[in-house]
């Protein structure tokens, strides 16, 4: 692959919009299956389907994360498919390959009555206290990323209008609206506490630390583990982001609204939340689908119609139908 990185890394930017760290990892994912290649006295643009299939077994069998061999996989699709889009190759190997996500793990989220706890150890005596509430308010009610809250500045929050302009992974702006509760506890952030974190010095991001500095993500992370620890319940601040997901889809929004509001750029990642669903999807079968559940007053399936007199019933064995 050598000579082709910096022009891969552009394409993964340009045309993929994609952060500058999973670009790194897709570069090295296509410089490692080149190595591969090289090993079987082959070229990258001589790849065949089979090749990749080889590869993605040899990374099986090390027993990696089933989630890095998917990422694998879409590193080496992407660099093919950037070959054809340069018309170095005529087909991508990698397009149909499986690497069988068999084990996806299923994202940990919290029921409410736990996200209320962990509000309710914020202590609204404390300036810092005030901040944290709003801060996971925000994180939860608009299924924010760590980072995203982080990096939010006052400009991108327009309470007025009860929206905020999050700048997610690969740059992509995405708006996403705020609920009363995160309005009002925004509200009383900036008023009562902002001002005094950022008199010594003029700062643009929403979430300041003492001094005034912006909130680091490792400041976030033990923020939340020691509000949990105080709550008494057990996950992690990415488990709001989850949350969001989860209760909106509990709630039956669809799927792509979700994906809008996460930032997703692929709907597949979305449908890591599909499996909390379940109940709704048999709840809505059951009242919207003829054959669904109980039959409804009023509603006659073919099953349930009265028998005829005479203890005659439809298709009864051994009797025709006049």
């Amino acid at each position: 692959m050598a000579g082709f990185s910096d022009a891969f890394a552009d394409y993964l930017a340009s045309e993929r919009g994609l952060s500058p760290t999973t670009i790194a990892t897709y570069v090295a994912e296509a410089r490692a299956f080149e190595a591969f290649l090289a090993r079987c006295d082959r070229a990258a643009i001589e790849a065949e389907v089979q090749d990749v299939e080889d590869y993605l077994a040899e990374r099986r069998v090390s027993r990696i994360d089933p989630r890095t061999l998917a990422k694998t996989a879409s590193a080496i699709r992407a660099f093919y498919a950037f070959l054809v889009l340069e018309g170095t190759m005529e087909a991508n190997p990698a397009r149909l390959v499986d690497p069988q996500r068999s084990s996806m793990r299923i994202p940990r989220y919290l029921p409410a009555e736990d996200i209320e706890k962990l509000l309710d150890a914020c202590d609204p005596a404390e300036p810092l206290g005030i901040r944290d509430r709003a801060l996971f308010e925000l994180v939860y009610s608009c299924g924010l990323r760590v980072s995203e809250a982080a990096a939010l500045t006052v400009d991108r929050v327009s309470l007025g209008e009860a929206v905020l302009r999050v700048l997610g992974k690969g740059s992509r702006e995405r708006m996403v609206p705020l609920g009363e509760r995160a309005v009002r506890e925004i509200r009383k952030y900036l008023t009562e506490v902002r001002p005094s974190l950022c008199s010594r010095r003029p700062a643009d991001e929403l979430f300041l630390g003492r001094g005034g500095k912006k909130l680091s993500r490792k400041t976030v992370w033990k923020t939340f583990r020691r509000l949990a620890d105080v709550a008494g319940i057990d996950g992690k601040v990415h488990s709001l982001r989850h949350s969001f997901a989860t209760h909106l889809l509990q709630g039956g929004a669809d799927l792509r609204s979700v994906q809008e509001l996460l930032g997703h750029a692929d709907i597949g990642t979305t449908q890591i939340y599909t499996h909390v669903s379940q109940d709704v999807l048999r709840k809505t079968h059951a009242e919207f689908h003829p054959r669904g559940g109980q039959p409804k007053a009023g509603r006659r399936d073919d099953d349930s119609r009265p028998a005829k007199r005479g203890g005659e019933s439809r298709g009864a064995p051994g009797q025709e139908r006049r």
